[in-house]
């Protein structure tokens, strides 16, 4: 993989500002948690189509189309990942099956631990926006996300949360964990979007 980034300097390859990590570090909120797989779920709720809830578990989204992104994951920090194959499901068939009503396009990503970020309805549907379990062919560790965690390529690391626990649909902008705290609101790599006095 050579990357899929369009900036210019001594790493053309990788977007602007951004240059390659030495290895794939854990970089996360507070300490791995102790996540039970069979007791994994997503719940989709806030603003849906249908008024209510959908819970989904690991054999709801075994039954969906299994899909592979090759996909470089950029840190906020200005270093990137690069080489990475991620296994999953795409956030486009979780949308389609618990969908939000009409005029919902914010989003609000909750995970283990209290973290969470605020994204677009649109960034879900991207076309490698990903519920990952495995990446290069095997099952995520825990301190990379097992047992599932958002793949954003399209933006940066601290908007894609591991130990993904629910998806929430609302009308207006929602503030997330690091937005809260003067982060970008939508974070796009490719314009360097890192701190909320950007615009």
């Amino acid at each position: 993989m050579t990357g899929d980034g369009t900036g210019a300097g001594p790493w053309p390859d990788l977007p602007p500002g951004q240059r390659p990590a030495g290895r794939w570090l854990a970089s996360h909120y507070g300490k791995v948690p102790q996540v039970d797989g069979e007791r994994w779920r997503l719940t989709v709720r806030g603003a849906t189509a249908d008024g209510g809830l959908t819970v989904l578990d690991r054999g709801m989204l075994a039954q969906m189309k299994f899909v592979e992104v090759a996909a470089a994951l950029h840190c906020v920090d200005r270093h990137s990942v690069t080489g990475l194959r991620w296994g999953g499901v795409r956030l486009a068939d979780v949308v389609a099956a618990a969908p939000p009503e009409e005029g919902a396009h914010h989003v609000l990503l909750a995970a283990s631990r209290g973290y969470s970020s605020a994204v677009l309805l649109e960034d879900l549907l991207a076309p490698d926006a990903l519920l990952a379990t495995h990446v290069d062919g095997q099952p995520l560790t825990r301190e990379h996300g097992w047992p599932a965690r958002v793949v954003l390529p399209h933006l940066y690391g601290f908007k894609a949360p591991k130990w993904i626990a629910e998806i929430s649909y609302h009308h207006t902008a929602q503030q997330g964990y690091w937005e809260a705290r003067g982060w970008h609101p939508r974070g796009r790599v490719a314009l360097e979007e890192r701190w909320a006095h950007q615009g």
